[in-house]
């Protein structure tokens, strides 16, 4: 990702719309899925921060660590946090075999060449038992000028993220898709709408529109927490278990 949008990340991610619907997400499921107690998190891929910080504010006993491939995104995330943040790349952990109870990782296997190789260094460092939760940008049809300036290497379809999931060893309990009553608007400004000069879409919207997006968002996880996967959507989300 260019080093600009890391400035601007960590400027809107606290506020706007998408990360706090993928931060309600990613959340929702470390609780439904970990036991009660203290738990090792990894967010493999941290940006700066904003993940950490919500899963923090959950579960005070969570121990959760970052870790970032680009020196800005971890110098920012460690500002912004106060956590444990580790330089490093997803498809190369360098953490001990099962060293988590969890690993999450936001829209960052997307950004790798060799997104089944980071599949397998995320299920080597969970625990048995452990829980990998990944979401990425879906389908390379809505490929635009977000993915350009986020450097994305692959939007990836559910049964594509699903079956890295089980090349790794890790047994799929949730596959869904998200964003899905927001994607036709985002289609639009994708396809229709683009911007005079490009850049990503990472920016916070009019009270207005952060209002609309979030209500859809949030109506879609309502469905989403009782298990109901979404047919089809901006991202797709696996929650996998390591056998």
């Amino acid at each position: 990702m260019q080093l600009d949008e890391y400035r601007k990340l960590a400027a809107v991610e606290d506020r706007m719309w998408y990360f706090h619907a993928l931060n309600r997400r990613v959340t929702h499921w470390l609780r439904r899925l970990l036991p009660p107690g203290p738990a090792r998190v990894l967010d493999a891929g941290c940006g700066t921060g904003g993940l950490i910080k919500a899963i923090r504010a959950i579960d005070p006993a969570w121990q959760t660590t970052g870790l970032d491939f680009m020196p800005l995104a971890c110098a920012l995330s460690r500002e912004r946090t106060g956590a444990e943040i580790v330089q490093g790349s997803v498809t190369e952990l360098p953490f001990a075999d099962a060293a988590f109870e969890a690993v999450v990782s936001a829209d960052v296997v997307c950004q790798v060449e060799d997104g089944a190789r980071a599949l397998r260094e995320f299920a080597r460092c969970v625990r048995p038992g452990g829980v990998v939760l990944v979401n990425v940008p879906a389908y390379q049809a809505l490929w635009s000028y977000h993915d350009d300036t986020c450097e994305t290497k692959h939007r990836y379809t559910r049964p594509e993220l699903a079956g890295l999931f089980r090349d790794a060893g890790l047994e799929i309990v949730f596959a869904s898709y998200a964003n899905c009553l927001p994607l036709p608007l985002i289609w639009a400004r994708r396809r229709l709408l683009r911007p005079a000069q490009p850049t990503s879409d990472v920016r916070h919207y009019s009270t207005p529109v952060e209002a609309l997006f979030g209500a859809l968002a949030w109506a879609e996880f309502t469905w989403q927490r009782c298990g109901l996967a979404s047919p089809f959507g901006s991202s797709v989300f696996v929650a996998g278990r390591r056998r």
